[in-house]
């Protein structure tokens, strides 16, 4: 388990450990926010593990003050993109040396409201939904290509993207007070548990019929309306022709792709 903050990685790994049934669970400290640290980490797990199976690429920041990360950009992309993108391609190595690995990518509906940020926070869409949209556009970017580039090379590696739906988590803890509080009660009218908000995760690195097609990378989500809440199910491919073409529209609209 990757955690940037020790005391919390602490609490979480004696949960884990309490329900784990088979290899003991280990915390790592990985801060995505630092591509520094990213390369560390990234180092410390090829030197303690061969192969890799399945790496789950699914942790964020939301509504967060304005700040960036330590190469300088945008916090809300750094961490939940740029961390992984990083992440992720230093690890392909261990991955192949696995027999059908997976590397699952935790994406979002918010990403059709993606694309108006920057890597950096300068100019539009530095606030507010923006950069997480944007972060959230660019994983499905992100798992079609690895998708495609894995076919291409002949590898057996699947690159899946998961979407949790609605589900009550800490992420509205960044809002101010009166938003946080409608975070809230919306959380608790609306929302599914956390708990159900990770089968898709769990879904789209274990089950058979999550598949690659020869477009673009799968999906996994939940099988309820729009994909907000229900039981983890397979969900419909989504291609980079079909993501560009949405960020085509925006454009036309007044809204640029920045990265």
């Amino acid at each position: 388990m990757g955690c940037r903050n020790p005391e919390k990685a602490a609490v979480a790994l004696e949960a884990v450990k309490k329900v784990a049934a088979d290899a003991a669970p280990e915390a790592m400290p990985l801060d995505l926010a630092d591509l520094d640290d990213v390369r560390a980490c990234a180092q410390r797990l090829t030197d303690k593990l061969d192969p890799l199976d399945v790496l789950m690429n699914n942790a964020g920041v939301m509504a967060i003050p304005h700040q960036r990360t330590k190469q300088g950009f945008e916090m809300q992309f750094g961490t939940n993109h740029l961390g992984h993108f990083a992440l992720t391609g230093l690890l392909l190595p261990i991955l192949r040396q696995a027999h059908a690995p997976r590397v699952v990518t935790v994406s979002s509906v918010v990403h059709r409201r993606g694309g108006s940020a920057s890597t950096t926070g300068r100019g539009r869409g530095t606030r507010g939904g923006s950069p997480i949209s944007s972060s959230k556009l660019a994983h499905l970017l992100f798992t079609s290509e690895l998708q495609r580039r894995a076919a291409a090379a002949g590898a057996d590696l699947l690159a899946v993207a998961a979407h949790p739906g609605y589900a009550a988590t800490n992420l509205s803890s960044g809002l101010a007070t009166v938003y946080r509080l409608g975070a809230r009660l919306s959380d608790r009218l609306f929302a599914q548990s956390d708990r159900m908000g990770a089968l898709p995760q769990l879904y789209a690195a274990t089950m058979p019929d999550v598949g690659a097609t020869t477009t673009g990378g799968p999906t996994a989500s939940c099988s309820g309306v729009a994909g907000r809440r229900g039981w983890a199910a397979a969900a419909r491919h989504v291609t980079a022709a079909q993501l560009f073409a949405s960020g085509r529209q925006r454009e036309a609209n007044g809204h640029h792709l920045h990265w």
